[in-house]
């Protein structure tokens, strides 16, 4: 969810790997994952349809 929610706010995956304290090269591996889940091909995408969901709040 915090991954999701970095991209949400606009944050390139260098920024949510920092915020985070991961690796940056696990951020893209992550957002894949996302997408499979979310059954999205799409930043856009992926933030709407977790918006819809509840799953995510943006505020």
């Amino acid at each position: 969810m915090d991954i999701l929610w970095g991209i949400a706010k606009g944050y390139t995956y260098s920024d949510v790997a920092e915020r985070l304290g991961i690796s940056a090269n696990t951020v893209p591996t992550d957002i894949k994952n996302i997408y499979r889940k979310l059954e999205v091909n799409s930043r856009g995408e992926a933030v709407f349809e977790a918006i819809q969901r509840g799953l995510i709040r943006i505020s």
